[in-house]
């Protein structure tokens, strides 16, 4: 995975000083930065290519403390390895000579208004996010209780309209139709494409916006994924789980997610279910399992 330069300067909303001659064709593979103090001192012997290199209010201070000859000698030196870009920050001055420099050595100047650790923190996540794994579902994604819920199942068996219930009852909508699944740092977070954000499609009814009809709290721009709920045609044959001793799980993008399998059958209220499944799963995770309850109630029993 990795992320254009150019785009990452329109996300960051950086100004360009100077456009490398591969410009449109760099890429970010990786999240590292470097701060080049101690590069401009001459110190080269554990610098690594490769990363971009962030110009804050330090580094900035000390090259003007220098003559310009100085300070273009210990800029050049820089120059002199490859990297993708230069970002200076805190909105700097950018020297003379840098734009000379630039052009001869063919080197990408950027420029942000941001602090230099707001800016480092947020190029950082920002990149994370970017380069993480991703996964695209069939699905709608909901916060139900502040729990992050993935309604999954067959095209027509009722997941828009299950979640809209839901929504209805105070649950908030991420995505529906398509969710985007990225593991970021071991969390699985989940948002809608920037085209179908906030709006669901309902059988009969057609499109609706719901945080135009509902209101913005009933809408999330992201949510970390904890459960999946897949619904099913009910199968007579089957048997379904009826104690929920031990979770089932999915695996997605390598991590493991706790997964309840609810049959749709007419007359089953699914929405009442799903919310009753998050409650358990919530219970379950303050170390509190009804299961296990009623066994030793059941074993107590037999005793006396």
């Amino acid at each position: 995975m990795t992320i254009k330069l150019e785009n990452l300067v329109k996300k960051m909303k950086l100004e360009v000083i100077n456009k490398s001659s591969d410009y449109s064709n760099i890429n970010i593979e990786n999240d590292e930065i470097n701060r080049p103090g101690l590069q401009f001192l001459g110190k080269f012997d554990k610098f690594v290519d490769g990363r971009i290199q962030i110009i804050g209010d330090s580094e900035w201070a000390y090259l003007n403390s220098l003559t310009e000859k100085e300070a273009r000698e210990a800029f050049e030196k820089l120059l002199k390895f490859k990297f993708p870009c230069i970002i200076f920050t805190r909105n700097n001055k950018i020297f003379p000579f840098v734009f000379e420099l630039a052009k001869k050595y063919d080197i990408s100047i950027l420029k942000s208004s941001d602090t230099s650790t707001k800016f480092i923190i947020e190029l950082i996540l920002m990149i994370d996010e970017e380069l993480a794994p991703t996964l695209r579902v069939h699905g709608c994604l909901l916060d139900i209780y502040g729990v992050g819920v993935l309604i999954m199942g067959r095209s027509g068996i009722g997941k828009s309209e299950t979640a809209l219930d839901l929504i209805s009852n105070g649950a908030r909508l991420i995505s529906d139709d398509i969710v985007i699944i990225k593991n970021i740092n071991e969390r699985l977070v989940g948002k809608s494409p920037n085209i179908t954000r906030h709006f669901m499609e309902i059988r009969g009814v057609g499109i609706i916006d719901v945080q135009k009809m509902f209101g913005i709290g009933f809408v999330m721009e992201e949510k970390e994924v904890e459960i999946i709920v897949e619904l099913v045609d009910w199968d007579e044959s089957k048997e379904y789980d009826r104690l929920g001793i031990d979770y089932a799980y999915e695996n997605l993008l390598g991590m493991k997610v706790v997964k309840f399998t609810i049959p749709v059958k007419p007359g089953r209220h699914t929405s009442l279910i799903i919310e009753v499944a998050t409650r358990h799963f919530k219970q379950k995770e303050l170390g509190y399992n009804p299961a296990l309850e009623l066994n030793k109630r059941i074993i107590e029993e037999k005793k006396i």
